[in-house]
């Protein structure tokens, strides 16, 4: 899959396709804890005690950081040369 060079370059709807053609994120999301902790926080009153709370889930995490990885890719720059 390859990203545009920059977020700026494409929309909204790009940018959603991109997400949606993450084999890793779709991978995560085929594991039945994750649905569950995803539906758990949905339906939750204070999402944000119940989200601190998951992120000391390694499951969790690691599906927090493949979302940010897809709407933040890394820099170049912070990208040692081989």
């Amino acid at each position: 899959m390859r990203a545009p060079a920059a977020c700026g370059e494409c929309g909204e709807q790009e940018r959603a396709r991109y997400r949606w053609e993450s084999e890793e994120l779709r991978d995560l999301l085929l594991n039945p804890h994750l649905r569950q902790l995803l539906l758990t926080i949905d339906q939750a009153e204070n999402k944000s005690s119940l989200m601190r709370k998951f992120m000391q889930e390694p499951l969790f995490v690691e599906f927090a950081d493949c979302c940010l990885r897809i709407v933040e890719p890394p820099e170049k720059e912070n990208i040692l040369p081989e």
